[in-house]
């Protein structure tokens, strides 16, 4: 038997070590009777993530948090739209400007900060025109993606009489077209990259390309340029919309015999819509174009299948369209190229125009990719959900659909789709208007505003002033204190409209509630408040009227906030000249009351001065109710008698008549 450890040689402890030594004896015996095959699994590869994204597919994202980006102490927290962007933006200056003191300084970096060396941590070589280069350093500007240093290390060969290879000057003429001979922004500036986006988008359909930029001087000086070095500068003139040139080139390849790619055929086919006015000659082209690749053995792929459908979507929303968009792709799934979201959008976009009539291709559209993960195939991919959701609101009317699309944005990685922070937020906002008018109030802000805002989204005016009518009409005013304090927050306090609306919606719906009350009251000083301070030079500077005045000064009253209610009162006193419009007679015939109630026969006074100044009719029975409920002295009764003249002796007339 085996030695028993110390540890082991209580009574109990020797007991349970020698069933153990029993039991692995006779397991080893076993073994030895039974020769056992040892099955090696095939090895899986892995990427270098994929143990987080295990990890990370265990748990679910909590809406209410904040993105990890921000700060976790809640009053760094940026809660508005404008806030998040400048947060981010700050962020990402920091990593700007550390950027540019590792490049201006880069002799105190000269340490090794990771073994192996992280080239992505060493100081970037600065080029000039003097400076000793080779092609490998070409080579090495154009893997890095380094537009503007690798025009200067290719003129700095030039010069110099360096000659380069051919592969190596391809490699440049590519890089050249793709970004438009500028550098692009590096991937290292997530945010900026990301906010870029929507105001990039305004520039898609307008020519953006250099004429005679160092791309044309490369094609220019290439003795018999190849097919491919003829598909690179089509494909980067289209792409910046240089449009009649890339044709002109095309035609000459064609001439030549050339067998241009793919991809050349599906950027032509991109633009045809620059190169031909009417719809059915643009049809013609497209097919021409699919004819002489079928000529030339090319086979279609799925860029060619979104660009015809691109094509097709600019071309009115007329049957020829909707139909060949439809026969389009059906020719492509009996080739098996199955469409990506993409491809859905330029269909919604192409069926569901905004004054054309209603079609219900969505529908059709969901029931082939709902409930399925779905990876980014096509640059247009990200405008499918904006646009789907876009469809559910303002074509389809249809909350049910709404949902569906809202579902299958959250399965899976699926939100990596959602495109730029400009779509995610026209995205949603189309969501919110329409669950807040077909979706009962109560279920839209405990399941979808409290779990959305502010973290994912913040409304716009627009949105909020559609949630405060949709609050008024259901008379739904135990929501009006987290409305303000979220508007307050959004930087919404501005909008003279939702000023308006929201105290309207106070005055007319007077709670039971006093804690209401009191918070009604609250918001209607803070609103004053915020109106007093704002800031003179303001482009939408809001104009306090008498009309919000009184507003403000009710809900104040009703709540007993008499000495706040006083300085209003005395606003509306010194501005009368300037402030336009008055308050309504109940508010200043509830304010007198309230005088009356406070014993303040003077405030009274001047409230009555006010009325008779703004010519009520009613001023006099103020005056007597004054006069009845307190006792005045000379000096009072003096002022009310000038301010409503001898109301005494209409008094007792009207009393002698009764």
């Amino acid at each position: 038997m085996m030695n028993i450890p110390v540890f082991l040689k209580s009574p109990r402890n020797v007991k349970q070590a020698n069933y153990l030594s029993s039991l692995l004896y006779r397991k080893l015996s076993h073994s030895a009777d039974v020769e056992e095959k040892i099955e090696i699994p095939k090895r899986i590869p892995r990427g270098p993530t994929d143990i987080l994204r295990a990890l990370e597919s265990t748990i679910t994202r909590d809406p209410t948090a904040a993105h990890y980006k921000y700060h976790d102490d809640p009053y760094l927290i940026p809660k508005s739209n404008v806030g998040k962007r400048t947060f981010a933006m700050a962020q990402e200056a920091g990593r700007k400007a550390a950027h540019w003191i590792r490049r201006e300084h880069a002799d105190l970096f000269n340490h090794r900060e990771a073994d192996p060396v992280i080239q992505a941590f060493l100081p970037r070589v600065v080029y000039n025109e003097d400076s000793e280069v080779t092609e490998n350093d070409l080579k090495q500007t154009i893997e890095d993606v380094q537009v503007a240093d690798a025009v200067i290390v290719y003129k700095a060969l030039k010069s110099k009489g360096v000659k380069v290879s051919k592969e190596t000057e391809q490699s440049l003429l590519d890089l050249l077209c793709y970004f438009n001979s500028e550098d692009t922004l590096s991937e290292e500036f997530i945010e900026e990259r990301w906010f870029m986006q929507s105001s990039r988008s305004k520039e898609r359909h307008r020519k953006i390309w250099k004429d005679g930029n160092l791309a044309e001087e490369i094609f220019i000086s290439i003795e018999n340029p190849t097919a491919e070095a003829y598909s690179t500068i089509i494909q980067g003139m289209t792409k910046h919309f240089q449009v009649t040139r890339a044709w002109e080139l095309y035609e000459e390849a064609q001439n030549k015999g050339l067998v241009l790619s793919t991809n050349t055929y599906n950027s032509l086919i991109r633009v045809v819509n620059f190169l031909k006015e009417q719809y059915d000659m643009r049809w013609v082209l497209i097919v021409n174009l699919l004819t002489d690749m079928n000529k030339l053995g090319l086979k279609p792929n799925l860029a060619t299948l979104n660009a015809i459908l691109q094509a097709l979507s600019t071309m009115g929303g007329g049957n020829a369209a909707k139909d060949n968009a439809l026969k389009t792709l059906r020719e492509f799934k009996k080739l098996g190229i199955e469409p990506s979201l993409g491809s859905y959008y330029f269909l919604l976009v192409t069926f569901c125009k905004e004054r054309g009539p209603k079609s219900t291709i969505l529908y059709d559209i969901m029931a082939h990719i709902e409930n399925k993960e779905h990876k980014i195939r096509d640059l247009s991919d990200t405008n499918f959900f904006v646009t789907a959701m876009d469809v559910c609101r303002n074509h389809l009317n249809d909350v049910e659909m709404a949902k569906r699309v809202d579902r299958l944005l959250h399965i899976g990685n699926n939100y990596d789709l959602i495109g730029d922070s400009y779509k995610e937020s026209i995205y949603y906002r189309h969501y919110f208007i329409l669950l807040v008018t077909y979706v009962p109030l109560d279920e839209f802000m405990n399941q979808t505003y409290d779990k959305l805002v502010p973290n994912i989204y913040v409304p716009e005016p627009g949105v909020m002033l559609e949630l405060l009518t949709q609050v008024e009409l259901n008379a739904a005013v135990e929501y009006i204190p987290k409305l303000w304090s979220d508007m307050t927050v959004f930087d919404h306090t501005t909008r003279e409209n939702l000023l308006e609306l929201i105290s309207n919606i106070m005055v007319n719906n007077p709670p039971a509630d006093s804690e209401l009350r009191e918070r009604f009251s609250y918001i209607a000083w803070d609103m004053y408040n915020k109106i007093e301070s704002q800031n003179e030079n303001r482009y939408n500077k809001i104009t306090l009227t008498g009309e919000m005045l009184g507003k403000i000064m009710t809900l104040l009253l009703k709540n007993d906030d008499f000495s706040k209610a006083c300085a209003v009162m005395e606003k509306l006193d010194k501005g009368h000249s300037s402030i336009v419009g008055i308050p309504k007679f109940e508010t200043l015939s509830l304010f007198v009351d309230k005088c009356i109630e406070n014993k303040a026969p003077s405030q009274a006074i001047r409230c009555i001065q006010y009325c008779a100044d703004s010519g009520f009719p009613e001023v006099n029975s103020l005056a007597v109710r004054l006069d009845e409920k307190l006792t005045l002295d000379e000096e009072l009764l003096g002022s009310l008698t000038k301010a409503v003249g001898n109301f005494r002796l209409d008094n007792k007339s009207s009393a002698n008549v009764e």
